[in-house]
């Protein structure tokens, strides 16, 4: 039997960290600009997709917002670690 993913040890190791809430913020607003802009509903199956992306200093400016299907926006080809190939961090 494997041991299951511990979750309380990722949040405090990442998801929990002060920039990592920041972030997650920002893609909250994101998310409700576009909402009120009618562009994305809950359940509609899309995402706000940040053309630069946050971790690369993109914001939340019309500009570098666009909609994206999910399966769409989950469909980069991806390494054995989950990084996104062709890309450095």
């Amino acid at each position: 039997m494997t041991k299951g993913r511990d979750y309380k040890a990722e949040y405090a190791k990442y998801q929990g960290t002060d920039e990592q809430k920041k972030n997650r913020a920002k893609r909250n607003t994101a998310r409700k600009q576009m909402a009120s802009e009618g562009k994305v509903s809950k359940g509609d199956g899309k995402h706000v997709n940040h053309v630069t992306p946050l971790s690369k200093g993109g914001g939340n400016s019309k500009g570098n917002l666009t909609v994206k299907d999910a399966t769409e926006n989950f469909s980069y080809p991806r390494t054995k670690t989950g990084a996104m190939k062709g890309t450095r961090s």
